[in-house]
């Protein structure tokens, strides 16, 4: 199960280095060089409890290779470090494959309105203006782990996802390990990765991923302030620009 997880960490250059890290309340970043990687920052104390850090103090300087492999670590503060240094490489606006699709950057959650329209589509997680753009064009399936009116239980995911003609989750699902399971599940349509947390690497789309769509920092002075809470004139996306790779060049 390990297989992909393990791809994006050998994937990054040793020479790579973590030049600072910010743990901020929703958003978790590792700036490596000119580069910073998000991860959404684990919500909850109970795995914090139960299954202590084994990363050091402090992180700063480890090599970026060293710190994703905390990405597979069960103490979920952890792996969304994990997570973040493995965005820090894939996700860098340096790097050719992402570069190249700057050019074409855009609301990905626009294209989907269109592509969703009149057939069956589940979101894993609170993503409120997927929501909103989808509910009205499409049979909409919610999945929370704590569901609102309306919302499916996560564990839902067993029974209702083979069903699906689309199915939506974030860069979380590698954090908690639920990815190789949503993936099995989706596997008759493909599962789309949504959110700063996706690892922009194409790889990934031969796991039956359908489509990334991340997010690249382009401004880390302003990404670093908005994650340490400093500016309450900007929001994350001010940062950079969000980014699509798609397997069959839809974006």
């Amino acid at each position: 199960m390990w297989e992909l997880y393990d791809e994006l960490i050998g994937g990054i250059p040793p020479e790579y280095r973590a030049d600072l890290i910010l743990e901020g309340k929703m958003w978790t970043m590792v700036r490596s060089g000119d580069s910073c990687g998000l991860a959404m920052t684990a919500e909850g104390a109970s795995v914090e409890d139960t299954r202590p850090r084994t990363l050091p103090a402090h992180c700063d300087g480890m090599p970026l290779r060293d710190l994703a492999v905390s990405v597979k670590s069960w103490n979920f503060a952890e792996a969304s470090l994990g997570l973040a240094a493995i965005n820090a490489y894939w996700n860098s606006p340096e790097r050719e494959e992402v570069a190249r699709n700057i050019a074409a950057a855009g609301d990905p959650v626009n294209v989907w309105r269109e592509r969703a329209a009149g057939k069956k589509a589940a979101v894993i997680g609170r993503f409120s203006r997927l929501e909103e753009v989808l509910a009205d064009v499409c049979e909409l399936s919610v999945l929370e782990k704590q569901p609102r009116e309306g919302d499916f239980p996560d564990s839902a995911c067993e029974y209702i996802l083979s069903s699906q003609d689309f199915v939506f989750t974030s860069g979380a699902a590698i954090i908690n390990k639920t990815l190789p399971r949503l993936l099995e599940l989706s596997r008759k349509t493909g599962l789309i990765l949504i959110g700063p947390g996706v690892p922009l690497a194409s790889q990934l789309l031969k796991w039956g991923i359908l489509d990334l769509h991340g997010f690249v920092v382009t401004n880390p002075e302003i990404c670093e302030s908005v994650i340490s809470g400093n500016s309450v004139y900007l929001d994350l996306f001010d940062a950079g620009k969000r980014i699509s790779i798609s397997g069959d060049d839809r974006r």
